[in-house]
């Protein structure tokens, strides 16, 4: 099959190589890169546990003075593994939404334990610490990066597209679908996906591609990019 990715090529290299390895012809169309952000300085005495919703809330922290033994809640298996790589130790993993690592929190973490830090970036797609507010924790969340839309791309690469459309594409957010969007109108791909598989996380993010016509749209968490080749 023909499969596009498109998160930046540090968050999806490794399974462009897996998806190569079983003979799957992949392509790359980043639709956003992520710069950090500058936040304030952070206490982390006061926190008794950590939320991070990606592995980019991760890669953009100073976490030198951090100890890496605090109770630490990631969104997915992708943001777990950055986190133990980066130390971590006490993690817990949900499995990839944002509604069961809230979840994943209430069975863990009890209010009176401490305070939470939520790190995250600029966009969310769920107002996870005012959901954990509601249920009497106390929690800070720190911005420590953002998702910009690539305006730019190689003519060459979109062309040679339209003549191998793509059995399934991945898209990982309301911004990389909102760009995506703009991208099918710039370029005029509008009829061309009717023999596509559109796999979005989330409903609000294939919400925004539902007035193209694909071949079916999924919703899938992160980690289960494999399993879905064997629903369609």
């Amino acid at each position: 099959m023909h499969i596009l990715f498109t998160r930046p090529i540090e968050d999806c290299h490794e399974i462009i190589l897996k998806f190569q390895s079983l003979g799957h012809n992949v392509s790359h169309l980043p639709l956003i890169s992520i710069e950090g952000l500058k936040y304030g300085s952070i206490n982390y005495f006061d926190f008794k546990g950590v939320i991070f919703t990606s592995s980019n809330a991760i890669k953009f922290l100073d976490i030198k003075d951090m100890d890496k033994n605090i109770i630490c809640f990631c969104v997915g298996s992708a943001t777990e593994k950055k986190a133990r790589k980066a130390g971590f130790q006490n993690v817990f993993a949900a499995d990839g939404n944002v509604d069961n690592l809230k979840e994943l929190i209430l069975l863990n973490f009890n209010p009176s334990e401490g305070k939470l830090l939520y790190i995250s970036g600029e966009t969310i797609s769920s107002n996870l610490d005012q959901d954990l507010i509601s249920k009497s924790y106390a929690i800070e969340r720190v911005i420590n990066y953002r998702a910009k839309s690539i305006e730019k791309y190689d003519e060459d690469f979109i062309e040679k597209l339209k003549l191998k459309m793509p059995d399934i594409i991945y898209i990982y957010s309301q911004n990389s679908a909102i760009n995506f969007l703009k991208v099918i109108k710039n370029y005029k791909l509008e009829s061309l996906w009717m023999a596509t598989n559109l796999m979005c996380i989330g409903e609000k993010t294939s919400s925004i591609l539902n007035k193209i016509k694909w071949k079916k749209i999924f919703l899938f968490n992160s980690g289960e990019e494999e399993f879905l080749l064997y629903k369609i």
